[in-house]
């Protein structure tokens, strides 16, 4: 099966990446973003190596030493790729990445099933190229939004790439509210969402396990607003609860709430 909506929705948020990009100045370019050591341009630069290595493209020979924020295979393997871009204006960057972009969106819309079907290990585990397209839009789409908050440019907080993000995010929920806040058996937590994308999301804790509904049986335990920044510097692990410091606001068990929120971090 071709996946023709994730195709679409990548494809979309890759178009407003490029533009955010030609709004920035040097200065923005050089801003320390919310992730360690990696300002708005080294965003960018770990895009392009990962959009290389699935167009087939050489990695680079380039090679440093590890600061101490990295901890796995992965994260060295993209910390090469954007340290070998760190002495370059952020425009040349960005030409790298529109031309990239460019070479993949002709590849995702020629590709065949059998292309989509390929397997390949994806951070969650074993896959198909098809799988990892979705995992692909949320990574895009969390570090448009590291680069457009450090930047101080907002945008694309809502439409089709932010509502997969969310959703994949969301699925993590009954992890957050049943195994790590221990919520009690038969009590509730609701999270909604506004300010972009809205979600009304409902956990519920069942025979011991913490579960997705449509409403809750009871008078929830708390009750959590927050707008959908806030949802994904949380979520995305980018900030605590203490940075985050206001668009959350908290209804009944507060203890219990803030208990969730700072378990909240689903990034693997």
């Amino acid at each position: 099966m071709i996946p023709t909506t994730t195709i679409d929705t990548l494809v979309g948020c890759w178009h407003s990446l490029s533009e955010l990009g030609a709004a920035l100045s040097e200065e923005q370019w050089k801003t320390a973003t919310d992730l360690p050591g990696w300002t708005v341009q080294d965003n960018l630069s770990h895009l392009v190596g990962i959009e290389r290595s699935l167009q087939g493209l050489p990695a680079t020979t380039h090679r440093i030493e590890m600061p101490g924020y990295v901890r796995n295979v992965i994260g060295e393997m993209n910390e090469h790729e954007v340290d070998a871009r760190r002495t370059l204006p952020g425009a040349e960057v960005l030409a790298e990445w529109n031309d990239l972009v460019e070479l993949r969106v002709a590849a995702l819309r020629s590709g065949d099933e059998a292309y989509f079907d390929v397997p390949m290990m994806m951070p969650t585990g074993p896959g198909t190229l098809g799988d990892f397209l979705h995992i692909r839009v949320l990574d895009c789409w969390l570090h448009e939004q590291d680069m457009r908050r450090a930047a101080g440019v907002p945008g694309n907080l809502d439409g089709a790439a932010a509502e997969h993000t969310v959703d994949r995010l969301i699925r993590t929920v009954p992890i957050v509210v049943g195994k790590r806040a221990a919520t009690p058996e038969g009590q509730a937590v609701v999270i909604d969402l506004v300010d972009g994308v809205e979600r009304h999301i409902v956990c519920e804790v069942t025979d011991g396990r913490a579960k997705l509904v449509a409403e809750p049986s009871s008078e929830p335990l708390a009750t959590i607003t927050l707008g959908t920044e806030a949802f994904v510097v949380l979520a995305g692990g980018r900030r605590t609860l203490e940075q985050v410091g206001t668009g959350v606001t908290i209804a009944g068990d507060a203890a219990h709430a803030h208990l969730v929120l700072s378990q909240f971090n689903m990034m693997i």
